[in-house]
């Protein structure tokens, strides 16, 4: 019998190790696995490479990751720190120590897409001529410089549902949809927190991301997230 229930943060996240990759949904606080990425602080890997749409906010819920150099690279859409004062993440790229990709966030979406596509590259005009396009392939597409982007894939996907059957299957609440539902086809292990489960198979319609997609799906508490 399927059944892709396991019965903690711990198990959920029981063979994330050293080198791994992960994507992390969420969109700023909106939506976000805030559980699975404490989760992700203590099991004490290191030496990771995350694909997030925010630094701040992934070091605002794992602050170890980064107060203990154990990313060695991120791909982000945004990079900015809280306040005046650096964070971790910009004083560890600052000195070389952290390696950052950062692109425009309707790039960052579509790498992920494409690598669950199996796609592995595409072009788009987006960042062509600008500073964050500089020493990526070049091609002209009826007279418009477009810029060759390579697709994004990872070891895991973490993400947050509303509710998921035991076969996997998720619904999702407001913002909860972000990046998920093109995360989790991009990842060779897909793991969904969500607030409920449902003892019957939820109907057809009320399915955001396929069961086929999710390998673990782990009950959480509501943590108080933006929903939107």
């Amino acid at each position: 019998m399927i059944d892709k229930r396991v019965d903690s943060i711990e198990a959920a996240l029981i063979d994330v190790r050293d080198g791994a990759s992960v994507m992390i949904s969420g969109f700023g606080g909106a939506g976000t696995p805030a559980n699975l990425m404490r989760g992700l602080d203590a099991c004490g890997a290191k030496d990771l490479t995350v694909i997030v749409n925010s630094l701040r906010f992934l070091e605002g819920q794992a602050p170890g990751l980064f107060a203990e150099k154990r990313v060695k690279k991120a791909v982000c859409t945004a990079a900015r720190g809280r306040g005046k004062t650096p964070s971790d993440y910009e004083l560890q790229w600052q000195a070389g120590e952290l390696d950052i990709d950062m692109c425009p966030q309707g790039t960052f979406a579509e790498r992920i897409r494409a690598g669950g596509a199996g796609i592995p590259a595409f072009y788009t005009p987006t960042a062509a001529g600008v500073e964050l396009g500089k020493g990526k392939e070049l091609r002209l597409f009826d007279g418009r410089p477009c810029v060759l982007e390579t697709s994004l894939r990872a070891d895991f996907a973490i993400m947050r549902g509303a509710e998921a059957d035991r076969f996997g299957n998720v619904r999702f609440r407001g913002n909860q949809a972000n990046f998920g539902m093109a995360m989790a086809p991009a990842a060779d292990v897909a793991i969904v927190e969500v607030q409920a489960f449902s003892e019957t198979p939820l109907a057809p319609e009320d399915i955001d991301l396929p069961g086929v997609y999710v390998q673990r799906i782990v009950l959480a508490p509501d943590t108080g997230e933006i929903r939107g």
